[in-house]
Parts: C-alpha cells; structure tokens; sequence
C-alpha cells in the first residue's frame, strides 16, 4: 500500500492507511483492527480496494487513545461504538459517567486506607454491635454484589460473625475494613491470591508494609487515569461536536 501524502477529494483530505496509522501513532495493522471492531467509522474504498480515511477517522482514534490510557483499551473499545453511533445524550452520559466511576474508586480506596489504619491502630474504641452490617448492607456501602462477599468469605478473604449457617451474617468493624480493602484492590485488578496474603499478614502480624503500597499503588493509578480522561477531553469534544454537526446538517 502506498504511503502517499494526504489528497483531495472533494475539498476533503484523504489518507492511505499507513499515513493515518503514522500521523496517530499506530500500525498499520491495528488501524485495520481497530476499525473491524467499530473503533473508528468504516473506510471508502478506492476502485482498486485501497482505504481511504478522512478528518473523522483521525479525530476518532485519538479520542480512543485517550480514552484508552485512561479506562483500558478494551473499555474504551468497547465505548466507542456508542460514541461514533448512539445518541448524543447517551455519549455524553457514558463520558460522566467515567469520571464519576473514578470518583467513586479513589473514594472507596481511601476509605479502604482510612479503616485500615484505624485497625492498625488498635483504638480503645468500642464497636458498637448496632453499627455492623449485613451482607446487603455492606454490599451497597462498597459497590458490590452479595454475591461477592459470599465468594470472599469462601476464600477466607473476609469473615463476618455467624453462629449457625441459618442465621444471617453480621460484618463487624474488622470485617466492613477487609471487605473495603478487597473491595478497592480487586477493582484495581489485583488477583484474590496476593490479598489473601496482605489480609493474613494483617491477622497474624499487624504488617502494613504491603496492604497500604497497594492502597497507595491503586490510588496512584486512579490520579493517572483521572489526568489522562482529562486530557482525551478535547479530541472526546471534537469527536462529538462533529457528530453534532453531522446530525444537524442531516
């Protein structure tokens, strides 16, 4: 495939592949890939079969760039469709809806941070037995299933207060903190085996070291995401101020 210089076409300048995929940082081959999985718009084809990409094909890759290093590739992969082809309202809603979920990570590792220090801590406060939770409780204060604290107790990540297997489960202070830390490194990514080991350490020998790295490590990751979503912003609102235009000019 040539790599000739952009042409025009009907006032519109034209890319081949390989000068699209070197103006945003790409291969040639995942330029391909990338528009097979509705990444970008479908290309013209030349007589010949040869791609031809226009302005838009370059806007809507470096907004998935950027919405990649800030979500994952496969999210953003995953998005894009809706951005390039649902509604306005419904694109502007997904793009909210990325900064608040990172709201609500950084939130709950720092709570996560915050009752494992006061575990640490070893205060002479009482727990009073009215503030524990139940399993829908503590489900809904940490974003998750119930389903999902069963399958962590089943893994000994956390053990709530039971007496008998019908009665129902009571999650104490040490428990809602376990369950918080799962909570925040899991979404993080981190694999139940190495929390399994930072929660035993805890039990055993009160070692912070590790737990809070990865508190810190998480928490890191989520300020970096927060600035690179900030930073895909402008090629998000060129991707869909032309949709706009495209809507009202069709």
């Amino acid at each position: 495939m040539g790599t000739s210089m952009p042409t025009s076409k009907s006032q519109e300048a034209e890319w081949t592949t390989a000068a699209i995929a070197r103006l945003v940082g790409y291969s040639t081959q995942q330029v391909r890939d990338l528009e097979r999985l509705g990444v970008l718009p479908a290309a013209e084809r030349t007589p010949n079969g040869y791609r031809r990409y226009e302005e838009r094909h370059i806007i809507a890759l470096r907004a998935y760039r950027g919405l990649a290093a800030a979500i994952g590739p496969v999210p953003a992969r995953q998005m894009m469709p809706t951005l390039l082809q649902g509604t306005l309202d419904t694109a502007a809603e997904r793009i909210d809806g990325l900064h608040a979920m990172l709201a609500r990570s950084r939130d709950q590792v720092r709570e996560a941070s915050r009752g494992l220090r006061a575990v640490l801590a070893d205060t002479a406060d009482v727990f009073d037995d009215r503030d524990s939770m139940t399993i829908s409780e503590l489900a809904e204060a940490i974003g998750v299933r119930s389903s999902a604290l069963r399958h962590w107790e089943h893994e000994g990540l956390v053990n709530p207060e039971r007496t008998s297997r019908s009665q129902p489960r009571r999650y104490n202070a040490r428990a809602i903190t376990e369950a918080r830390i799962v909570a925040a490194l899991r979404s993080g990514g981190h694999r139940i085996p190495p929390i399994s080991r930072v929660l035993e350490q805890l039990r055993e020998h009160g070692l912070t070291a590790e737990a809070q790295a990865l508190l810190d490590e998480r928490l890191t990751d989520l300020n970096r995401r927060s600035v690179a979503l900030l930073g895909a912003s402008g090629d998000l609102h060129t991707l869909l101020s032309q949709r706009r235009e495209d809507v009202a000019s069709g």
